[in-house]
């Protein structure tokens, strides 16, 4: 998951916290809030009704009452409040004044009531008035809040959600195109682009020159290490010269018998080996010093075709039949030499690792409009270790083969050179595809 979906996640997961949290707290805050205000309420309608309390109307009271539990009761006709004043014994002692909540039934219908409870004595009587206020329409506003309060919530997470992820998407841009142009694109450290990203974050500004400084550290290194392998490799070819030359002397002295002609044989051929080994390295130091001009126009028919000649012999020995389908006259300019090579070495592995009796299918064609030769064989396979491994220098597919295990690096430098594509899809003892691909 990418950096920018997980911090839109964290803050999307953080306000839905916070909105959990003020779910839970809402009744507590009513409770503060609301219910604050309705005791408020309360206590002025007991004092108003203290202040003009007199016994004259506690008397009308009771013998309105009309029954013997000397108790009066008041109430509005939407049953919104009540007012209840009942005699109690003067030793019924406890807060004068408290409040709570319950249910009361008035004229056959229940509902929830917020009460106010006071004693108080009047001429040595004991009195208890209870004064109600309904909770009903509290409740009901109360959910209305509530509904209302998560509504504004989901919408606040929902925008805030496309806010961060667009301002996210914008804030680490910088980053992404530094991955895009300056390390997926970059296959080697002299080809870096130094440009410097444009980015508002100093982070990024400080991850961009920091990679700079890296890759002219890295450059210079994969130079030198470059120029020492040419150095070495061209050092190297004078001292093979002259054993080669020495021995091919001491083969001409007719007083060596078998054995020791047959000794030196063996040394010229390693030395043969030896001295086409350094050329190979030498011939990929240059491609990859950029040291080959690529300005002619190259025709692959014509090309495909030569190499079909100069390997018959190895391919009738093979009984391996050939096949030619290059249709498309497509114009590519680059060394020819070079792209001689890169097609010679992947038809000679077609060729080598190939079963007896098998087939060499070129061919080309358009793949996503652009232009594409592959050179597919019946041979032994490679499998999915082996095709990771194939590209790299003095790797071999199976120790049973001659080789040095050059030929597919060589192909590799000289492709990357083209800005040619090479891809591989293979089958065990079925065969294996090379494809390549131009821009």
């Amino acid at each position: 998951m990418k950096i920018k979906h997980q911090l839109a996640i964290f803050n999307a997961l953080t306000r839905l916290l916070v909105i959990l949290i003020l779910w839970l707290m809402l009744p507590i805050l009513v409770e503060n809030v609301v219910y604050r205000h309705i005791n408020n309420g309360l206590i002025e309608k007991k004092k108003k009704f203290i202040e003009h309390l007199n016994q004259q109307e506690i008397n009308d009271f009771i013998e309105n009452k009309g029954d013997s539990t000397e108790t009066y009761s008041q109430f509005s006709t939407l049953h919104s409040e009540f007012l209840v004043l009942s005699k109690v014994s003067v030793k019924f002692r406890q807060k004068e004044t408290i409040f709570k909540k319950e249910y009361r039934i008035i004229e056959g219908e229940e509902n929830e009531y917020r009460i106010l409870q006071y004693h108080f004595v009047y001429e040595n009587q004991g009195y208890q008035l209870e004064i109600g206020s309904s909770l009903s329409e509290v409740n009901d506003l109360t959910f209305i809040i509530r509904l209302f309060i998560i509504i504004v919530l989901v919408i606040i997470l929902l925008v805030t959600f496309l806010a961060d992820t667009v301002y996210i998407e914008y804030l680490l841009k910088p980053f992404y195109k530094i991955i895009d142009t300056k390390i997926k694109r970059v296959n080697e450290p002299e080809v870096f682009d130094h440009t410097p990203i444009n980015a508002k974050s100093r982070d990024f500004r400080e991850l961009d020159l920091v990679l700079n400084q890296m890759m002219d550290r890295i450059a210079d290194v994969f130079k030198k290490e470059k120029q020492f392998i040419s150095n070495v490799s061209h050092e190297l070819l004078t001292p093979i010269t002259l054993l080669k030359s020495k021995l091919e002397n001491l083969l001409q002295n007719g007083s060596l018998d078998d054995n020791a002609i047959d000794k030196i044989a063996g040394s010229l051929k390693t030395l043969d080996m030896l001295k086409k080994i350094i050329n190979n390295l030498l011939l990929i130091s240059r491609i990859e010093n950029n040291q080959y001009q690529s300005n002619e126009n190259i025709n692959f028919q014509e090309i495909i075709s030569e190499l079909q000649e100069d390997l018959q012999d190895r391919i009738e020995d093979k009984g391996i039949r050939f096949f030619n389908k290059i249709k498309h006259d497509f114009v590519f300019r680059g060394n020819k030499t070079l792209i001689h090579v890169l097609i010679y070495n992947l038809v000679t592995n077609a060729v080598k690792y190939n079963k007896p009796d098998g087939e060499i299918i070129v061919s080309d064609g358009l793949l996503q409009d652009r232009y594409f030769i592959s050179i597919a064989d019946s041979g032994i396979g490679l499998s999915e270790s082996q095709i990771e491994q194939i590209f790299n220098r003095f790797a071999r597919v199976s120790a049973d083969q001659e080789g040095q295990g050059l030929g597919l690096a060589i192909a590799k430098s000289i492709a990357v050179f083209h800005h040619i594509e090479i891809k591989v899809s293979s089958v065990i003892n079925e065969g294996t595809v090379f494809t390549l691909l131009f821009l």
